[in-house]
């Protein structure tokens, strides 16, 4: 018996990184754990972006929102200060964004190899924790995976054919839009439970334990006929 938790996220987006460590804390403290399988689907924030798209975050934030610079670099401590909370190092300044359609086709190469928590774990932190920009250099992006542990020639067989997953990553968004996912991230368990957004470690323990208990579904016990049991059977009186 197990739980599948599909997690749908985007490099871009701070409140997955956040998310995704709020979940870990639920499911370390779930006694089913390690029944228990996390798979992580794609969602572009922004596929119409240049393959080779990098520009600043805060300059970014502040005009999407119509809010002053000010005013997005203080969103970007705010969010800091959440994720030293939860024990995770986030950069407010020099961070870049771009586009991440790459990096989630090699999430699907990860997948293929049972190691996608490395590779989404290295590509968080040199998007959140690093000094260094992340999009739109292949070069910085192979670094990235094979500093995770991943071989370099795998990766750049993925990187250099535009093809490769592709169609799976096309997949999950199609597949994001069908369940009205609208923005992440976005959690789905045994595709029966859905929880939106970077909630409290809580919230997702309540829907592991909602989960777990379908799995498990409580019996209603009819009768009270003569049984077996621990401690013998019952001995039928003689008439």
């Amino acid at each position: 018996m197990a739980v599948e938790v599909e997690i749908w996220t985007d490099i871009n987006c701070p409140f997955c990184y956040l998310g995704k460590r709020r979940f870990e804390e639920a499911l370390e403290a779930f006694p089913h754990r390690d029944s228990v399988r996390v798979v992580h689907r794609s969602f572009e924030l922004d596929p119409t972006l240049a393959k080779d798209h990098s520009d600043a975050v805060v300059p970014h934030i502040a005009e999407k929102y119509g809010i002053s610079e000010a005013q997005a670099a203080a969103n970007e401590r705010g969010i800091a200060a959440q994720a030293e909370a939860v024990g995770l190092t986030y950069r407010t300044e020099g961070r870049d964004f771009g586009n991440s359609f790459d990096m989630h086709r090699l999430l699907h190469h990860a997948l293929e190899l049972g190691r996608q928590d490395a590779m989404i774990d290295a590509l968080y932190a040199a998007n959140f924790a690093s000094e260094q920009p992340l999009f739109g250099d292949a070069e910085r992006l192979v670094r990235v995976a094979v500093e995770a542990g991943f071989d370099e020639a795998g990766v750049r067989a993925v990187l250099d054919d535009p093809t490769a997953y592709a169609d799976a990553v096309r997949a999950d968004e199609a597949e994001a839009a069908r369940l009205g996912a609208r923005g992440v991230p976005f959690f789905v368990l045994d595709r029966k439970y859905g929880v939106s957004g970077a909630q409290p470690p809580e919230v997702f323990t309540q829907a592991l334990e909602q989960a777990w208990s379908d799995h498990a579904p409580e019996l209603e016990i009819v009768g009270g006929a003569d049984a077996c049991g621990p401690d013998g059977c019952a001995v039928p009186e003689r008439n």
